[in-house]
């Protein structure tokens, strides 16, 4: 008789998922689908197709996947080729406290490639992806001008701080904040416009709105002190850029696929611009002839609007993916760590990885090619190719946790 088991049924996001069969009959043919509904609904699916070995068993890290949505061995290829069903959708994760990511794998005893609908499955397991790990405390913060949420172990002793900061889609994101507290940092998602009552855009941004979070974190018992990190991804990797090079509480700082100059709207301090960023050139954006808009074109050179990283008193890490059709992120990243270098600063490291996009998430996220962006009317390309961006994924987290604890 067949068996399928799902080890660990529960278990955090960033935990690899093992997935094995066994009782089948030898060489039997089988399809393993997985599907995901995320926190508004939304059902993407993926299935993969495999051949039992000799003793009738497969295992997704020993076992090729001979077709489907992805091929070859790799024990997280059901979650990362993970589509959905309404297409140029991305899975969002809302609620960190309460609701889990929770997956449906189904067994079928024949291959199953979905063009007509699937039969009863034999077999069907459930197991869920928390975001946010037990004994994690979660602090809406409403302190003066500040809107956010804070995350921190319940524990004894203190621990690196971080802000967390998203990008261009604005609001506030919680999931990466929250399951990088699950690995022992205290965390402040912090919104900088969308959201409450902040401003509606990024257009006039001021300095010391930051300036007042890193303080509030630093006073937390929590924190261990005198320093900080800031950890931004897109547009918020280029404000993490901005509070390296001007604050001096910031010790270390991650900058995954941002810039090097101030884009779309300025940066403020005492009422004056500090830095004047650089209009977006929109004539020299691309939609293809599946609909799909292209970017990567539309950021001009501007010296006056470059960000002084010479300046930043901390160590950087910029993270690029060769294969961003979003920024020029691998450039970008070049030119930061190469005036760091030529202005005496050692302090500048660069990590690029081929074939991986824009969209580098925390392990556990399927991987998006291109999708609808809040405020767009058209889904954006994101770029990447699914296997080397999803295992840049996993190398991104590992490392920037590691950068941290030596920092901070």
């Amino acid at each position: 008789m067949a068996n399928l088991t799902v080890v660990p049924e529960k278990g955090l996001a960033d935990e690899p998922m093992q997935i094995k069969v066994t009782g089948l009959q030898p060489y039997q043919k089988v399809t393993i689908r997985l599907t995901l509904k995320d926190d508004k609904d939304q059902l993407f699916q993926s299935r993969a197709f495999y051949e039992a070995d000799n003793i009738g068993e497969i295992s997704l890290d020993k076992t090729a996947a001979i077709g489907g949505t992805y091929q070859g061995i790799h024990p997280m290829g059901l979650v990362w080729s993970l589509k959905p069903l309404k297409p140029f959708q991305s899975p969002v994760k809302k609620d960190v406290e309460n609701s889990p990511f929770q997956y449906t794998v189904d067994l079928f005893d024949s291959v199953s490639i979905g063009l007509s609908p699937d039969p009863q499955p034999s077999l069907t397991k459930t197991c869920i992806r928390w975001h946010m790990a037990p004994g994690i405390q979660k602090i809406q913060i409403r302190e003066g001008r500040i809107r956010g949420t804070l995350f921190h172990p319940t524990g004894k002793g203190s621990y690196p701080g971080v802000i967390d900061l998203s990008g261009g889609a604005g609001g506030l994101t919680e999931y990466r904040a929250s399951l990088l507290a699950s690995r022992g940092f205290v965390v402040l998602a912090l919104a900088y416009f969308g959201y409450s009552d902040l401003p509606r855009s990024f257009q006039k941004l001021h300095l010391e709105y930051f300036e007042e979070a890193i303080d509030l974190l630093l006073k937390h018992p929590k924190v261990s002190k005198p320093k900080v990190g800031v950890l931004g991804v897109s547009k918020g990797a280029e404000i993490a850029l901005v509070l390296a090079s001007y604050l001096p509480q910031v010790g270390a700082t991650v900058s995954i696929n941002g810039t090097c100059n101030v884009f779309g709207g300025s940066i403020y301090h005492k009422g004056k611009i500090l830095i004047k960023g650089t209009p977006y050139t929109q004539e020299k954006m691309v939609i293809t002839s599946e609909g799909l808009l292209k970017t990567a074109g539309f950021y001009q050179e501007c010296p006056s609007s470059l960000i002084p990283v010479e300046k930043a008193q901390g160590s950087i890490l910029f993270v690029a993916g060769e294969a961003d059709q979003y920024y020029n992120s691998k450039y970008f990243a070049a030119v930061a760590s190469y005036r760091m270098r030529k202005n005496g600063q050692n302090k500048g490291r660069m990590i690029s990885y081929p074939g991986a996009g824009h969209l580098i998430e925390p392990p556990g996220f399927p991987f998006c090619w291109a999708s609808n962006l809040r405020g767009h009317n058209i889904p954006i390309i994101w770029g990447g190719e699914m296997i080397p961006h999803c295992e840049a994924e996993n190398s991104v987290w590992k490392e920037l946790q590691v950068f941290f604890r030596q920092q901070l």
